[in-house]
């Protein structure tokens, strides 16, 4: 699943895609069935592995049908039926509603996807620590309103940057262990106490479930969505910290500043003598995007209603996808352009050197208090980057 119109959308790889979904849905009805054979009431008959009967050629059938039964299990439950046959299609998804496998399946590629941003964020950590402690004596211009303000240090920039990233990784780590949805047909249990005998056997299969398909327990959440909502917001802060990076990189890349560079730009059609700082771009691009995205989980969530919303859960599946996607492939260019960041040093000093009078400030400050004015006028700018560094080497420690 590669994205034309979304350079960069191959970096996700199967993440939340078409058949990373799919497979996540076949892997739900088969871990269900084998239950309903090994604790509950289905015979050893109906044992099969559900996984090894379908294909990729089968996400284009299942999706073009989708459409007269408004989501795709129920045409994935015919297919699968239809293979298996016997004892196994008689008990195939018994006990099941096609939310529990929709919303199941979603939170097992969220799963694999979040993991996918940690792993990246760690990455954001380190670099940007490794930059603060290698700048903490390189003079830069702290602008205000576009304009040149006080003397500062790419250290205390960075470490800006780096705020940013730890706060987003706090964001992410609240979010809770993604829990299975298990309900039938409305959220109840019915069917499967049916099935089982009672309402404690109906709650020991739900939990099984989750153990077999790597999720946590829970009481059916089919109308209450903050699961959903609290891993999009996180993902938005995610992209929040990219983006600040990269409109910083964007706007140090100019060439009247010159002061940051990204380590491979991007070429020009027509203008061979351009070095676009195109990871830049396409990152603050994704943070552009992406709280549009996060409202309208918020908004989908707003509209449940009833046992099952009529359009606000069919409204959340795309847009968690292509977030967590989207989210996936700014961090990891994020990751580049860190890596690849060269830092002009004298290009920096030049332009301190060059925004006229940025010490008119101190000078009234000083004979306010009747001290005389120091060479520099960089506050407790060292200590508050000793403060960010400190929390980023707990952050690194507690999540290695």
């Amino acid at each position: 699943m590669t994205d034309l119109l979304w350079p960069g959308d191959h970096r996700a790889g199967d993440l939340m895609s078409d058949r990373a979904f799919f497979d996540a849905m076949v892997a739900v009805e088969n871990a269900w069935l084998n239950l309903l054979v090994d604790i509950g009431p289905a015979p050893q008959k109906a044992r099969v592995d559900l996984c090894a009967l379908s294909s990729a050629g089968d996400v284009e059938t299942v999706a073009a049908g989708a459409e007269s039964d408004g989501n795709p299990v129920v045409g994935l439950v015919a297919l699968l039926r239809e293979r298996t046959g016997g004892e196994a299609a008689r008990w195939l998804h018994r006990g099941l509603t096609s939310q529990d496998v929709v919303d199941t399946a979603l939170m097992m590629c969220l799963r694999d996807a979040l993991s996918a941003v940690h792993d990246e964020m760690a990455t954001h950590v380190r670099i940007l620590l490794d930059l603060v402690e290698s700048h903490r004596k390189s003079p830069m211009t702290a602008r205000t309103l576009t304009q040149p303000a006080l003397p500062s240090t790419a250290a205390a920039k960075f470490a800006n940057w780096l705020s940013g990233v730890l706060d987003a990784a706090d964001a992410l780590a609240a979010v809770p262990w993604l829990p299975v949805q298990l309900g039938g047909a409305v959220g109840t249990h019915a069917a499967t106490t049916e099935l089982v005998g009672s309402p404690d056997e109906a709650l020991t299969l739900a939990d099984a479930l989750a153990g077999a398909v790597g999720l946590t327990t829970a009481a059916p959440w089919h109308t209450t969505r903050a699961v959903v909502t609290r891993a999009g917001d996180a993902l938005v802060g995610c992209c929040d910290a990219c983006g600040h990076i990269a409109a910083d990189v964007a706007v140090g890349s100019r060439a009247e500043i010159g002061e940051l560079v990204e380590g491979s730009g991007g070429g020009s059609s027509t203008m061979p003598h351009k070095r676009n700082p195109v990871l830049s771009v396409l990152i603050r691009r994704a943070a552009l995007a992406a709280p549009a995205l996060g409202a309208t989980l918020h908004a989908a969530s707003a509209a449940s209603v009833d046992e099952r919303s009529d359009g606000g859960w069919h409204a959340e599946w795309a847009a968690l996808r292509t977030l967590t996607r989207r989210t996936v492939v700014a961090m990891r260019q994020t990751s580049d352009l860190l890596t690849g960041l060269h830092v002009d040093v004298q290009r920096a000093r030049d332009n301190l050197g060059a925004a006229g009078d940025l010490l008119a400030e101190q000078r009234v400050m000083s004979e306010l208090v009747g001290r005389t004015t120091r060479a520099d006028y960089l506050g407790a700018s060292g200590h508050l980057i000793d403060a960010v560094a400190h929390r980023a080497r707990r952050h690194l420690k507690e999540t290695m």
